[in-house]
């Protein structure tokens, strides 16, 4: 087991640091923005943890800030506006399946609420 430590750096340190290890995309500021495969969430570099083993057997890394999520500069991608048109389209779906979901329980509820109400009557 590694046990690990976020360093805490001043901008300057922690945009050379983004630049050094992420050898997959260019880190011009700490404001640029990658969105995350793993999470699916949007990024910047000041959020991206900068983690070092505390015994010092394993050089520095980078991790996305989102909870529970541990995805690396590989995972990450910068938000194009193909990303972002696909970003969108994923939520819309997932809002649409959200509210299908409500209305068949709605729709369920209705049916079972009449089904007893014409129980109800024939008993009477």
């Amino acid at each position: 087991m590694t046990l690990a430590a976020l360093i805490g750096l001043c901008d300057k340190e922690k945009l050379h640091v983004l630049q050094q290890l992420d050898q997959f995309r260019e880190w011009h500021s700490l404001d640029d923005k990658r969105y995350c495969l793993v999470c699916g969430e949007i990024i910047t570099g000041r959020e991206i943890r900068v983690i070092r083993d505390v015994l010092g057997k394993e050089s520095q890394r980078l991790a996305c800030p989102t909870k529970d999520c541990d995805a690396v500069p590989m995972e990450w991608v910068q938000p194009t506006d193909d990303v972002l048109i696909k970003i969108a389209m994923i939520e819309l779906e997932c809002s649409h399946l959200r509210l299908m979901t409500r209305a068949g329980r709605v729709l369920r509820f209705l049916s079972q609420k009449r089904a007893r109400k014409t129980i109800g009557e024939n008993d009477a």
